[in-house]
């Protein structure tokens, strides 16, 4: 009985072993490749000229292993590399003033070396264009339809033979619209340029839908072409009445969108000025400033914080509430609460605080402008379309603006803080009688309007540089947002921003974005000139007597 388990185990042990050597016989019949041969081609990479290292990388790309897309990506990063002692090729990664090596061929690491122990192997621009299609090649068959998509636009740039039969049989398996229609198209094109009749009509039913700029100027080629076949041109004229129609809605678009963006900014930097100005009174030349302070602490708090660029961010629109804020607290308390009534000496003795500020800062971080990194969560766009694209700054940033305008909506209307500072704006005395210590809602007003200005300036420190000088960009535009749409009135200030962003971007593709400016300041003055008070008027201390 023992004998009988014993060849029991043993006829086990070997059926196992027969069964591991077959598959694993399958697997290597299967790769396409034996190990020498690879390794010949990987030592291949390191040929005298540029045109015996294209055949080598194409030979090398027949592989079916997976070192291929390390070799190929360490090298068109420039981190391919011959190790002198035994002309092995490596890839490389910079330690110090060292190098840490990984065999190319087999991926394994080995060990530390100096400098002048490798020598890299040199790459021109042709041969970095032909590294990009083998990797898009090899993209075409990603699981992820992001990466096909990608790789699909890369080799949609004068397809050869070869990649257009990849396409057509990936295009059998596909099953991503976007990636399906993004071969189809390439297809499409190839058949217009050189196929007959038939397939030409076939392929502007496909292409008519296309809003590539390649596609518009293939077809408006080829309806102007006279020895073009009479209904080809036709439908190419049909086709490319389309896409031109489509490009220009898109256009369009995209420019509501950066007028829309551009009034969210002017919004965010005129908002803490309808507060101190709209509905105070007090023409505060200062706040520009403000706004360079909340930009100078968004800095600040990056600089404590490395590598927390989004964390920074965040915490930063808080602490530059604070900070701003409690300067135009200082403000109030120190200089203006003294000049109420008197608006002219307001505004000279704010814009001396303005020159103070400015070099108070220069003095601190110099006259140098200053960084503050884009957090990774706020970088790249949102490509709707070929024509159509959103960046995801001003998205945000357009957020940004609505959030901080609603929450300072509900403040004025909805907090008791916010009915003493209605009540002492529209008649002062009427307040007092009823016990509003005006005295403290004027200086907290004033701190209201100033901690938003900062919270303003961490939002554009996101579009442009933070520097001393930075206020004085915004504080006109401000000015002019805010009389625009009516003094007092934060619905008018909303209203007014987005107008005047939108059609400042109109103008711009026609006129230029100085010109535009100087367009949208004109129309302003006329309209002031019959609605003085604005788009939306509302009494204030002015209207006291």
């Amino acid at each position: 009985m023992y004998r009988f388990r014993t060849n029991i185990a043993v006829l086990l042990i070997a059926a196992g072993l027969l069964v591991f050597c077959c598959a694993q016989a399958e697997a290597d019949s299967h790769r396409g490749y034996d190990e020498s041969a690879w390794m010949q081609a990987v030592a291949a990479l390191n040929a005298r000229n540029f045109s015996a290292k294209a055949e080598a990388a194409e030979a090398l790309f027949e592989f079916e292993h997976p070192q291929v897309r390390v070799i190929l990506e360490a090298w068109l990063d420039g981190g391919l590399y011959r190790r002198k002692s035994d002309q092995r090729i490596v890839s490389v990664a910079e330690r110090d003033d060292a190098f840490m090596l990984h065999d190319a061929a087999q991926g394994h690491a080995l060990g530390r070396v100096g400098r002048s122990d490798v020598k890299k192997i040199t790459i021109n621009n042709r041969l970095r264009k032909q590294i990009r299609r083998l990797l898009a090649v090899l993209d075409v068959r990603s699981p992820d339809p992001q990466a096909r998509l990608a790789a699909v636009r890369q080799l949609r740039a004068a397809p050869d033979a070869e990649t257009l039969d990849l396409l057509r049989k990936a295009a059998e398996d596909e099953n991503d619209s976007s990636v399906l229609t993004a071969i189809t198209e390439i297809l499409a094109l190839e058949d217009l340029r050189g196929g007959n009749t038939q397939r030409r009509l076939a392929a502007l039913e496909v292409l008519k839908h296309s809003l590539r700029l390649e596609v518009y100027n293939e077809l408006t080629a080829l309806r102007e072409n006279p020895d073009a076949d009479k209904r080809v041109a036709e439908q190419a004229r049909k086709a490319a009445d389309s896409i031109k129609m489509k490009r220009d809605v898109y256009a369009a678009a995209e420019t509501v969108f950066f007028g829309i963006s551009l009034g969210s900014v002017l919004v965010l930097a005129a908002i803490g000025l309808a507060i101190t100005f709209g509905v105070m009174g007090v023409i505060n030349m200062a706040h520009g400033e403000l706004i360079m302070l909340g930009a100078y602490t968004a800095y600040v708090v990056q600089q404590l914080m490395p590598g927390q660029a989004g964390l920074a961010l965040l915490l930063a629109v808080p602490l530059a509430f604070l900070v701003s804020g409690g300067t135009g607290v200082l403000l109030e308390q120190g200089v203006v609460r003294f000049l109420y009534g008197r608006p002219l000496e307001t505004l000279l003795a704010t814009f001396g605080v303005s020159l103070i500020l400015q070099q108070l800062v220069r003095s601190i971080f110099s006259p140098l402008n200053r960084p503050v990194t884009t957090p990774d969560w706020m970088s790249g766009a949102w490509q709707v379309n070929e024509v159509l694209s959103l960046t995801y700054t001003r998205l945000y940033l357009l957020v940004f603006s609505l959030s901080v305008f609603f929450i300072l909506l509900f403040i004025v209307k909805r907090t008791s803080f916010g009915l003493q500072l209605r009540a002492t704006s529209q008649n002062r005395r009427m307040a007092r009688a009823m016990g509003v210590r005006s005295s403290r809602v004027d200086a907290l007003t004033f701190g209201l309007g100033s901690g938003i200005a900062g919270i303003a300036g961490v939002g554009l420190s996101q579009l442009t540089n933070v520097g001393p000088n930075m206020g004085q960009s915004y504080i006109i535009d401000s000015f002019m947002v805010i009389v625009f749409g009516g003094t007092g009135n934060l619905w008018g200030t909303l209203y007014a921003g987005l107008v005047l962003g939108t059609v400042n971007k109109m103008f711009e593709p026609f006129t230029g974005a100085m010109l535009a400016k100087i367009i949208v300041l004109v129309l302003i003055i006329l309209f002031i000139q019959k609605r003085p008070r604005g788009l939306f008027p509302q009494s204030g201390r002015a209207a006291d007597g």
